[in-house]
């Protein structure tokens, strides 16, 4: 068979689509570009290091308290530490509920299902019935009230399965910073490959969770429940936080009647990917935490591509968080890759145009993104 070439693309984005069809990605191939995307990547794995063991912290041994003061000491509490923490001399954990709170509520995958099933009420029931025993104001509470206490247990699901996907991609970045120094990633493609192989990798590990109560397990998200890395955490965690996300308070109105905030959750575009980078560099705005904590694990070769700037480091978290955006578009290519319903380069017509038709319905998304400010 002859094979055909498909006509250009017209749509808006229509370079992006015949990059991705020709093995590029979504950011532009240049080694300033490999530089700031591996070295904030660098920085941001040994941050969600640090926030994937306090979010299964929580999740392992703050369930069904109600009130966790010291949740973000992963169990180690000193005055020392509780100083620090008052004067913000630690990692700011507060991000990383932020993600997780968004994830729970865009939903997504067999995780947001399982959360909503019979199965999952009766094995929180007994949770419930283990962890009070005898306490009959909070049974009884819990008898008026019958969605307060499932509720915290569904949050505590999505703490432990956030803590889990940050730990693969937390290793995975790291060891994209390793194999940098080693001089074996050169270019913009190879971290897109390096990401799409690690989400490959671990595209079917478990996600699984189970609480200790008096020297007992109880399983929350037991294996057989079949929830995985990649379609229930990592797929959703891409909509949510690098599309969807939510209205930064004091940035728009949340007044109904002044019409700023779509009616429909589905027009959110308030993620990683779209976010500009002058309000996230203000104070509470939530991405400003993260910001801040990759700005003490900066290697040397980005902090001193950061002085050369016109400010040199008296912006820093903005030129953090136009570094962020380059990855996140550059982890977005591997997604798309990874999801694409035929290899890109493949020579059959028929594969050519549904992979065309799946670009294009990406690049819909694409359109109010940021994606022309970072390939200037």
């Amino acid at each position: 068979m002859v094979s055909v070439d498909l006509n250009p693309s017209l749509h808006p984005l229509a370079k992006y689509v015949h990059r991705l069809e020709s093995g590029l990605a979504l950011l532009q191939d240049s080694p300033e570009n490999v530089l700031e995307v591996v070295g904030i990547l660098k920085s941001y794995g040994v941050v969600l290091d640090a926030y994937s063991i306090n979010l299964c912290y929580i999740a392992n041994h703050q369930f069904l308290v109600f009130f966790p003061f010291f949740k973000y000491f992963n169990g180690e509490f000193s005055n020392k530490k509780l100083l620090n923490h008052w004067f913000h001399r630690r990692i700011n954990y507060e991000y990383a509920e932020y993600c997780m709170k968004y994830m729970l509520w865009h939903g997504g995958g067999n995780l947001d299902l399982y959360v909503d099933s019979p199965e999952f009420s009766e094995r929180v029931n007994r949770i419930i019935k283990a962890k009070f025993g005898n306490n009959w104001f909070i049974l009884g509470l819990n008898e008026v009230f019958k969605d307060f206490l499932p509720e915290q247990m569904r949050q505590m699901c999505y703490y432990s399965a956030l803590g889990q996907f940050w730990r693969v991609m937390s290793d995975m970045f790291l060891s994209l910073s390793d194999r940098y120094d080693r001089g074996e990633i050169k270019t913009i493609p190879e971290v897109v490959e390096h990401i799409l192989l690690g989400l490959v990798a671990d595209a079917n590990k478990p996600i699984t969770y189970e609480v200790k109560i008096k020297d007992q397990i109880y399983p929350v998200i037991p294996p057989e429940t079949g929830l995985t890395f990649l379609a229930d955490t990592g797929i959703p965690y891409v909509e949510a936080i690098f599309f969807r996300g939510g209205p930064f308070m004091g940035t728009v109105s949340y007044n109904a009647q002044a019409y700023q905030i779509p009616h429909d959750q589905a027009l959110f575009s308030y993620g990683a990917l779209y976010a500009d980078p002058l309000p996230i560099g203000s104070a509470g705005i939530p991405p400003t935490l993260l910001m801040q904590d990759m700005r003490h694990y900066l290697p040397d070769y980005l902090q001193r591509v950061y002085r050369q700037g016109l400010r040199q480091e008296d912006d820093l978290l903005i030129q953090i968080c136009e570094s962020f955006q380059k990855s996140m578009f550059c982890v977005t290519t591997a997604t798309i890759k990874g999801l694409a319903p035929y290899p890109l380069d493949t020579e059959d017509l028929v594969e050519k145009r549904a992979n065309r038709a799946y670009l294009e319905k990406w690049m819909n998304r694409f359109i109010t993104s940021r994606i022309l400010e970072v390939n200037q």
